[in-house]
């Protein structure tokens, strides 16, 4: 999956950079998409490309726990962000809405914005086309793959691929 990378040289950039809460409003992804990251890039959704990659630092996606964040990236078209580490509520978010994300530690110091990036999900490779180099990270586990795949945890779910909470004492 070839994509472009967009990278941010910063650490913690949290879910109000992401999405600012004034556009809190709505669920609905196209809208959202439309103010991703204005706050820390006002051109963002200008260059991104569907398919592109945002490449950033550590602890991505900290501060409130909204799936707001992962449904404005996602819907600008992003395919995926890698950075050094996330915030746990937002790592979980994304598998949760069917989003992949790559932890990677030493992201910011292989890819280069506008770097043109292939990535293999499931060995866990990036080829930096640009640079003529090759990334290896640690693929997401099995029943992650399973939820992404499905499209998100509800989806997965409903297929009858993951397990059923019913009520008790009936």
């Amino acid at each position: 999956m070839k994509a472009t990378a967009h990278v941010y040289k910063r650490d913690h950039i949290n879910t109000d950079e992401i999405i600012p809460a004034r556009y809190l409003n709505t669920d609905d992804e196209t809208e959202l998409a439309k103010h991703c990251l204005e706050d820390l890039d006002p051109d963002f959704v200008k260059k991104v490309q569907p398919g592109d990659v945002i490449v950033t630092g550590e602890d991505f996606g900290c501060g409130s726990s909204r799936e707001h964040a992962v449904w404005a990236i996602r819907g600008a078209g992003v395919r995926t962000v890698i950075a050094k580490s996330f915030a746990r509520i937002f790592y979980r978010n994304a598998i949760n809405c069917g989003f992949y994300l790559i932890e990677l530690p030493d992201a910011i110091d292989k890819i280069t914005d506008g770097d043109n990036l292939d990535i293999d999900y499931e060995k866990g490779i990036i080829e930096n086309e640009t640079e003529g180099t090759e990334i290896q990270f640690k693929p997401l586990p099995d029943f992650a793959l399973e939820i992404i795949k499905a499209g998100g945890l509800l989806e997965h779910i409903k297929r009858g691929q993951g397990p059923v909470v019913r009520g008790q004492g009936r």
